[in-house]
């Protein structure tokens, strides 16, 4: 098939499988919504995203204030997208993990995911989630703390999260003490502003065919 891999992936690793815990929405708004908030903080916007990305980051603030969650994920989801297109500057690691996922196109067969049980995909993609969860906030709080902001213990924090993902798996500690993270950064770190106020950038000088013409 036109554009696929050569050949199958590599078999998926077993993850173990443990009842998964129902999280509830503003958790799952939460995790989204501070790393997105760091990562329009970043300095690659030269101090002010696009308003195109502001959008939508503004309507899932605004939703989750006023306890909206499910309208705030539909911005999220809209948001991560719009950090996927060509014409924003590329991600760093590791908040390119927020993009929204694009598989490479293959045959069903050819994707180990789906030879896996229900219950073992749903296990493999709450672990994807989690790691993905450890390394946003490791990151989020190593940009704010080189950029001023007091993270008090939440380096500590995410370390401790780490050690158990590794040791004990995916466990409550793991994001009771994630959670921790992003209430202290959302505390702390100021929502990113609109490119709009920016004066216009000056007109570039005419060229000498328009001067002699």
């Amino acid at each position: 098939m036109p554009g696929a891999p050569n050949r199958p992936p590599e078999k998926t690793p077993e993850v173990p499988v443990t009842p998964l815990v129902v999280e509830p929405p503003e958790k799952k708004v939460l995790r989204r919504l501070v790393p997105s908030r760091v990562t329009l903080l970043l300095d690659l916007w030269k101090g002010a995203p696009s308003p195109d990305l502001l959008g939508p980051y503004d309507k899932a603030e605004d939703a989750a204030a006023a306890g909206d969650f499910a309208t705030a994920l539909q911005a999220l989801d809209r948001l991560s997208i719009r950090f996927h297109e060509p014409r924003w500057p590329t991600l760093p690691e590791p908040f390119r993990r927020l993009r929204v996922e694009i598989p490479p196109p293959m045959p069903p067969s050819w994707n180990p995911e789906n030879a896996l049980a229900p219950a073992q995909r749903d296990a493999l993609r709450a672990r994807r989630e989690a790691d993905d969860q450890v390394l946003l906030a490791r990151g989020s709080v190593a940009w704010a703390a080189a950029h001023g902001v007091d993270v008090g213990d939440s380096g500590a924090r995410v370390e401790e999260a780490a050690q158990l993902l590794a040791s004990e798996g995916l466990v409550p500690g793991v994001y009771e003490r994630v959670d921790g993270v992003w209430e202290g950064l959302r505390a702390r770190l100021p929502r990113p502003k609109s490119a709009a106020g920016r004066p216009p950038a000056a007109a570039p000088p005419p060229s000498a065919e328009t001067e002699t013409a």
